[in-house]
């Protein structure tokens, strides 16, 4: 690879092509997932219980408002409006 052509890459590609790894982050987070997964679980849930135990008011009304936003698009922006619509 050239100057000129890293220079026509976008920031991402960027970023990675000049790590040790040369490649996508996302390819690398995978492979560590596959091979080392029960290390992921242990850690993404010792994460979880920790902000959890620390934030646990911020968590909860930020998932209360999740939670409302879910079911208020699945009830007004799901498919189209038909009036007076039946059932299959």
């Amino acid at each position: 690879m050239t100057w000129k052509e890293w220079l026509k890459y976008g920031i991402y590609k960027k970023l990675w092509s000049l790590t040790p790894i040369n490649r996508p982050f996302t390819y690398w987070l995978r492979d560590t997932w596959h091979r080392l997964e029960g290390i992921w679980i242990i850690g993404l849930v010792a994460i979880g219980a920790l902000l959890g135990h620390w934030l646990w008011d911020l968590i909860f009304w930020f998932l209360l408002v999740f939670a409302l936003g879910y079911i208020a698009g699945h009830l007004f922006w799901g498919k189209e409006y038909i009036p007076n619509q039946r059932g299959e």
